[in-house]
């Protein structure tokens, strides 16, 4: 698979940049495209990629974590070999991103992002993975672990609402990738509009610093994302509610879905804001 050592992060940056360029899950399929101009779309952008220390006291504060609305297992419960949380962010391209700006529904490149894209991500983290084995370390994916759970808006076997016990965004930012915005999206230096993933590896890694004092710091609160939502379901005090974004999932969801591809999305809180692709503190 990898014709390299991997020892280091700008390895894994490496392998993950490769894939993006050359793999078949990063660009949209003629037999899947929603338009025929949508063919051949590339999804996603170079990645930043971030590490944490398996041991890293943020993610031990998520066990349960009421504030936060998480119940997330510390690494070494997922993999007891655990030295590493490796977090990949995947910005979309300029063109997914220009074509959602404005609007009250997803653009046709922008469901493909979403549907196509979380392929992309999928396929990204296992090949990730299976490259750390092939190389003599444990590695596994806790989103695709049997392990792994999600709940939305009905509590099951006593978990919270709208929570889950592995969280994309709360290990980006423990890898230093990011800060949590008013969307409660996390604004990377390339800003929010992407998708998340991660792996846990025995490999022992340099934990990335996090360059931020704050657990909302690059937000600079300018409230664009409230004003952009279609269904006012971020407040500039609080943040977002969950419900009423659900709901207008399921609306486009039931609206846009093909006999193929069950396309929902929306974005509408990340593009056309200033932190769309790049930390607006940074100027």
């Amino acid at each position: 698979m990898c014709a390299f050592h991997i020892s280091n992060k700008e390895d894994i940056v490496r392998i993950a940049t490769d894939f993006l360029d050359a793999s078949a899950y990063n660009f949209v399929a003629q037999d899947e495209a929603i338009r025929p101009d949508l063919a051949g779309m590339r999804i996603y952008e170079d990645p930043l990629v971030g590490c944490a220390s398996a041991e890293d006291a943020y993610l031990s504060s998520l066990a349960d974590n009421e504030a936060a609305n998480i119940t997330m297992p510390p690494p070494k419960a997922w993999l007891t070999s655990a030295a590493t949380v490796i977090s990949v962010f995947l910005p979309y391209t300029e063109r997914i991103r220009a074509s959602n700006r404005g609007g009250d529904t997803p653009s046709d490149e922008w469901l493909h992002g979403r549907i196509q894209g979380q392929e992309c991500n999928k396929q990204l983290t296992l090949y990730l993975r299976n490259a750390l084995i092939e190389h003599g370390f444990a590695a596994m994916i806790p989103n695709l672990d049997g392990r792994f759970w999600s709940a939305e808006a009905t509590r099951l076997a006593g978990r919270r609402s709208f929570s889950s016990n592995w969280s994309e965004r709360h290990a980006a930012y423990a890898a230093g990738l990011g800060t949590f915005s008013l969307s409660k999206g996390v604004i990377t230096e390339k800003g929010v509009a992407g998708r998340f993933g991660s792996v846990i590896t025995s490999l022992r890694l340099d934990a990335d610093p996090r360059p931020y004092a704050d657990r909302d710091g690059a937000c600079i609160r300018c409230g664009q994302c409230a004003e952009n939502c279609p269904v006012r379901a971020i407040d500039r005090r609080t943040g977002k509610s969950h419900p009423p974004c659900s709901q207008f999932l399921k609306e486009i969801k039931t609206a846009r879905s093909t006999v193929k591809f069950p396309y929902y999305g929306c974005g509408k809180c990340q593009t056309a804001v200033p932190c769309e692709h790049r930390n607006p503190r940074k100027r």
